[in-house]
């Protein structure tokens, strides 16, 4: 996606061969033209999965999921990383480790908003070493819902998380596909046609 690409370069920063921070346009400050574009664009790719609802993480995976839940129709459903006193019991629950943060969270989900009629799309911001998605899959799994693929704004290519999901079978679309981060260059791999 040219547009997201164009803004990684301008405005990303660098902070390791490992760490990209992108605080400016989607995981601190929000950039809304910029997420309806990245939500018309997931809801462009997956339109014939049948989808019924979308799954995120809070925090950052929510922007995206909303452009991308209104183009499409469907309610966005996110899973919280703490607890909440209106959250409680009759719960999907996963643990999902952080590696930028160093935790790991356990994540839920009411199991009144996705059940084993449901086509999920899941959407997160970045996809590394997949804990997230990985986690978020455990709770469809849990549901016995039918899962469309996984959508990713932004994949470090270079990390394994890609690898061990497309290795489940699982379809996965990522917007900007970083290949490399050195010299403090950002680096993506060529994009393939998909059919």
């Amino acid at each position: 996606m040219k547009l997201l690409k164009e803004k990684i370069v301008q405005e990303g920063k660098v902070l390791s061969e490992q760490v990209l921070k992108v605080d400016t346009f989607l995981n601190h400050q929000i950039d809304p033209v910029l997420m309806q574009a990245i939500g018309e664009e997931f809801a462009a790719r997956f339109k014939d999965a049948g989808i019924t609802k979308i799954l995120t993480i809070e925090s950052s995976g929510i922007a995206p999921s909303m452009f991308a839940g209104l183009t499409l129709g469907v309610p966005v459903v996110f899973a919280r990383k703490r607890k909440s006193l209106t959250l409680s019991g009759n719960l999907y629950t996963s643990k999902v480790h952080s590696f930028t943060k160093n935790e790991t969270n356990d994540i839920s989900v009411s199991k009144d908003f996705i059940n084993s009629d449901d086509v999920v799309l899941i959407i997160d911001d970045f996809l590394a070493n997949g804990q997230a998605a990985l986690g978020l899959m455990e709770i469809l799994e849990q549901a016995n819902a039918q899962n469309a693929g996984v959508g990713i704004v932004i994949e470090k290519g270079f990390q394994t998380g890609g690898s061990l999901i497309r290795e489940k079978g699982v379809r996965v679309e990522s917007l900007a596909n970083i290949k490399s981060l050195e010299n403090g260059q950002v680096t993506f791999f060529e994009e393939t046609a998909t059919v």
